[in-house]
């Protein structure tokens, strides 16, 4: 059974990000990049279908540029098998990232397919739900415990309402929650393997699909600084401002 996970390059969660200083976008010069953290719980979950006897192959595949790579290797030296790179310089969208996963799996022909749930950049939570869309794969999005039994995967899902489990027959798309697993760290000799696991290159032209963006981003602007708050001496002096400052209540 093979298993396939997109992964995208994110800035590191530790990053404080910055915004370009004309609003165009988020400022990337020198700033750490690593594997998006849900997209590494995807991984994990991956490699432990794998460690169970479940799963007999890893697949990690990103769509980007060739800076990709890195966040590649670094799944490889989690325990993917082998990588593929999508490559294009254009700033993919989800429905256009969807597409091009749609076109390799249709190559791969992977029985899992495991996405993080979103992003921690663009937060869009779409592209697990578009891919499953157009691949026509039954989905169990948000999945906090997956077990293979029979032929189809038992997914516990998070809802708002508390847990749910449902049953879907395989082939099937996953999307992972926070709570389904702790990504392990990357061990040195498991780094120094991945630098000879294969890594293969393939372009959407390659794939037929074309990822251009059909959205626009017009303005990036950073939140609103908070101010400092004041200190009232007592609970009428809060009422008073409350009513008359802040204007909350009346």
């Amino acid at each position: 059974m093979k298993v396939l996970v997109p992964v995208k390059r994110v800035v590191d969660y530790n990053v404080k990000v910055r915004v370009r200083p004309d609003n165009s976008g988020v400022d990337l010069n020198n700033v750490k990049m690593s594997v998006n953290p849900f997209c590494e719980i995807g991984i994990e979950e991956a490699v432990r279908l794998k460690e169970a006897g479940s799963a007999t192959e890893v697949v990690a595949v990103s769509v980007g540029g060739k800076s990709c790579q890195e966040q590649l290797r670094t799944c490889l030296a989690l325990g993917a098998d082998r990588a593929v790179l999508i490559e294009t310089d254009l700033d993919v969208q989800p429905l256009g990232i969807a597409k091009a996963l749609k076109a390799l799996q249709d190559k791969e022909q992977a029985d899992i397919v495991i996405f993080g749930k979103q992003s921690i950049d663009g937060d869009n939570c779409q592209t697990g739900q578009m891919f499953a869309a157009l691949s026509g794969m039954p989905q169990a999005t948000f999945a906090s415990e997956v077990q293979v039994q029979d032929g189809k995967l038992e997914v516990v899902r998070e809802i708002d309402g508390g847990l749910q489990t449902i049953s879907v027959t395989l082939p099937a798309v996953i999307t992972t929650d926070l709570r389904l697993n702790e990504p392990r760290y990357a061990s040195l000799p498991n780094i120094m393997k991945a630098k000879k696991k294969p890594m293969d290159t393939v372009t959407p032209e390659e794939l037929g699909v074309d990822v251009t963006p059909r959205l626009e981003v017009l303005s990036v602007e950073p939140p609103a600084e908070r101010q400092a708050g004041i200190k009232v001496e007592s609970v009428e002096e809060l009422v008073d401002k409350l009513k008359n400052e802040a204007k909350v209540i009346s």
